[in-house]
């Protein structure tokens, strides 16, 4: 046979060694997520220990998830210049020291500080899986598999993190919550060199720093804007902190259409489907996180549950994660993903309703999980259409893209329907009572008056009720979006693989 008769090589197949580093690549992608819940629980102690105030507390839950959605493109980009591996282990080890200073946190200050270190640190550690997971899986359906289970691994993160902080809270301090990184990634820092290959791009581009600080600057203001509107009502802060986003995100915009390697390509928006499975990501997470993140409080400090029992209440919200996660590839071969997504959004209405219509332990922990199982279609197959609608040259930008708007979307969730809980709280306390106790729901409690307990518990209950009702209109308009922008989108045959 000659030369020109003779087949390409197949793509080597990945053997024990790739898939033992893929176990090592998952355990932090899980831990990514988790840690965006595993505060939840913690909540009513680190208030009562450290008293914060209502935007400190917020701030303290949801700094987290923005820093890493406002940081995630950049270290992407300096993935590429530095090696992934290198930044792996660089946040890893930057995950380690943050876990440990939130832990002995002294004061609700110092808790934000060490959440946002941890968000910048999650957000290097995010996009070097994705590529190295690529660079060790060259087969096609070896890889797509790892990528489902990647996929999975951020969803499985989500919905155990408030069951692993319930187990730890029922033995130890609020500060053991974040102690659970620190041996995880302990493991990905010593396995590394001897797993997982170096991989950096010798045609990487420049990473434009005035960019990086407008898109922070567009972010963060309207963050700070939307949680003055609940702490204080409409006022001079809010508006001002809303113009500056709103002109920072323009000088973004202008920027980024004139740079010939933009940190975010705006092109990709030119494409219906791009734009549609973001909106998707976005809209989607910031529906289910705002309930997601009051459901614990609610199971303890209303209910009267345990960490331990709360914990337990929530398993329910877990499996149904993850049995969505894994049924959606199945249904996706067979039904084109619009139906997909906007069914499975139909679905979690019920639990919104529920949640919104009545109250109780087992309502709560039952509509919970069904909410969680109805948007799980749109965490496995949000990025994956993100990165299918985009050039193949641009496909680990799209990646990027995508898993930002899946953390700000989370990140969203408990800052609007977080705020909302908070100012409806403290619009039904009474005006004559302790400010700690109109702040939180924790202070009330603690304060040892039966009847300013009784009210603040009605009061929580009636935010948390107003949050489901804002988070089904999110999903409602979110299914109507992907009806729209999604509906010729063929079936995504790859699932199968």
């Amino acid at each position: 046979m000659t030369l020109t008769e003779t087949s390409p090589p197949a793509p080597a197949r990945a053997g024990a060694r790739q898939w033992l580093a893929l176990a090592v690549l998952l355990l932090p992608v899980s831990l990514m997520t988790a840690d965006l819940g595993v505060l939840w629980l913690a909540t009513p102690y680190l208030a009562a220990d450290l008293r914060p105030s209502s935007a400190q507390l917020l701030w303290t839950t949801d700094i987290y998830g923005f820093l890493t959605a406002g940081t995630l493109v950049i270290m992407g980009t300096l993935g590429d210049r530095l090696g992934r591996r290198r930044l792996l282990m660089a946040g890893s080890a930057g995950f380690v020291v943050a876990s440990l200073v939130a832990a002995y946190a002294p004061g609700p200050e110092v808790l934000i500080v060490a959440r946002a270190l941890l968000g910048v640190a999650g957000a290097a550690v995010l996009p070097s899986t994705l590529a190295l997971i690529s660079q060790l899986f060259a087969d096609p359906r070896q890889r797509a598999t790892a990528l489902a289970m990647w996929v999975t691994a951020l969803s499985v993160g989500l919905a155990i993190g408030p069951v692993i902080g319930g187990m730890l809270l029922a033995v130890w301090w609020w500060g053991s919550v974040f102690l659970i990184g620190v041996p995880v990634m302990l493991v990905a820092l010593v396995t590394a060199p001897a797993l997982l290959p170096e991989y950096r791009d010798p045609a990487a581009g420049r990473l434009d720093v005035a960019s990086v600080a407008l898109f922070l600057l567009a972010v963060l203001p309207v963050v700070y804007g939307i949680k003055s509107l609940a702490s204080h009502g409409p006022g001079a802060s809010a508006g001002v902190a809303f113009a500056f986003g709103a002109l920072f995100a323009a000088v973004f915009v202008r920027r980024q259409n004139r740079l010939a390697a933009p940190l975010l390509d705006l092109r990709l928006f030119r494409d219906r489907t791009f734009t549609g499975a973001l909106l998707a990501l976005l809209l989607g997470m910031t529906a289910l996180n705002g309930v997601e993140y009051l459901v614990p409080q609610y199971l303890q400090g209303v209910a009267g549950q345990s960490p331990l029992q709360a914990g337990l209440w929530l398993l329910p919200g877990a499996v149904g994660l993850v049995a969505g996660s894994q049924l959606t590839p199945v249904i996706a071969r067979r039904i084109r993903p619009a139906y997909v997504l906007v069914g499975g959004l139909l679905v979690s209405l019920a639990g919104y309703a529920a949640l919104a219509l009545s109250e109780g332990v087992a309502v709560a922990s039952l509509g919970l999980a069904v909410i969680m199982f109805g948007v799980a279609p749109i965490s496995v197959l949000g990025t994956a259409l993100a990165v299918g609608a985009a050039p193949a040259r641009k496909a680990g930008a799209a990646a990027a893209t995508g898993q930002t708007a899946y953390d700000l979307g989370l990140a969203l969730g408990i800052a609007v329907t977080g705020s909302v809980a908070v100012a409806v709280y403290r619009g039904r306390m009474p005006a004559d009572a302790p400010a700690g106790a109109r702040d939180t729901l924790g202070a009330a409690v603690s304060a040892g008056d039966a009847g300013l307990a009784a009210v603040a518990r009605e009061a929580f209950t009636a935010g948390l009720q107003s949050a489901a009702a804002l988070s089904a209109g999110f999903a409602l308009v979110t299914a109507v979006l992907v009806a729209v922008l999604l509906r010729r989108v063929p079936k995504i045959t790859s699932a199968s693989h």
